[in-house]
């Protein structure tokens, strides 16, 4: 009787072990998701508004040309869309260049960082350190009435 029980030990903890591997197999690759939400928050994209660049494919769809005012922007996840002047939409990073904090608003005509104080103007550029660094850009153009990653 104890190898039974021995047996069906042995085959519990090799099933959950299964089965604990399996869940974090899928945790892993598990697909992108794209966050469409946006936030009052701007941010800057790389390619002008007025013109299409890069390649002819699609690319994931970031905000739409009207959520993002002129003379501000929007963040979207982990990206900020711009509008400086109309028709020339930038993105950037959200990830601050100082201490990797995520910028978390748009306001009179710079992208703030709350966790050290850092502004960015809308074109990514330094206005206020600690940073020293500008935003990184992220390639964007527009297709239709959408801002385009890619």
């Amino acid at each position: 009787m104890d190898i039974n029980a021995e047996v069906t030990r042995k085959a519990v903890l090799t099933g959950a072990g299964v089965g604990v591997a399996a869940v974090a197999l899928a945790a892993c690759s598990s697909g992108s998701s794209s966050d469409a939400g946006t936030s009052s928050s701007s941010g800057s994209a790389e390619s002008s508004g007025s013109a299409s660049s890069g390649s002819a494919g699609t690319g994931e769809a970031l905000t739409k040309t009207a959520d993002v005012p002129v003379g501000s922007g929007v963040i979207v996840g982990k990206t900020v869309v711009t509008q400086p002047t109309a028709g020339d939409f930038k993105a950037f990073s959200a990830v601050c260049t100082h201490s990797g904090c995520l910028v978390n608003k748009i306001a009179d005509g710079t992208i703030d960082c709350p966790c050290h104080g850092s502004k960015f103007s809308l074109d990514g550029a330094v206005v206020d350190g600690p940073a020293e660094k500008p935003l990184e850009p992220v390639s964007v153009r527009v297709q239709g009435d959408s801002i385009v990653q890619g």
